[in-house]
């Protein structure tokens, strides 16, 4: 089994039109890595050069936020899903 990783659709032009990609369980920053070695072109969306994670892009492994839990270091395990999610800003100036 794997890790079900959910590609918000603002990415999947990066994943081949894919909702819905398995990776290899470790922590997120290891499924994150497994996501820009295959797809490269996700690779400067998600992370930042300095390997860390972009601050517009939220990321949840089974619902709970990795910002309140071990953020990159977070573990996930086969059946787990981890949701990627780019933050949403606007309004009216």
């Amino acid at each position: 089994m794997a890790v079900a990783v959910r590609i918000p659709t603002v990415l999947r032009v990066h994943a081949g039109g894919r909702s819905t990609l398995d990776a290899e369980p470790g922590t997120v920053g290891d499924v994150l890595r497994q996501l820009s070695d295959h797809y490269p072109g996700m690779a400067g969306q998600l992370l930042t050069q300095e390997g860390e994670l972009h601050r517009f892009v939220n990321v949840y492994v089974n619902d709970d936020d990795v910002r309140y839990m071990e953020r990159l270091d977070t573990k996930v395990s086969d059946g787990d899903v981890l949701s990627i999610l780019p933050a949403v800003a606007g309004g009216v100036a």
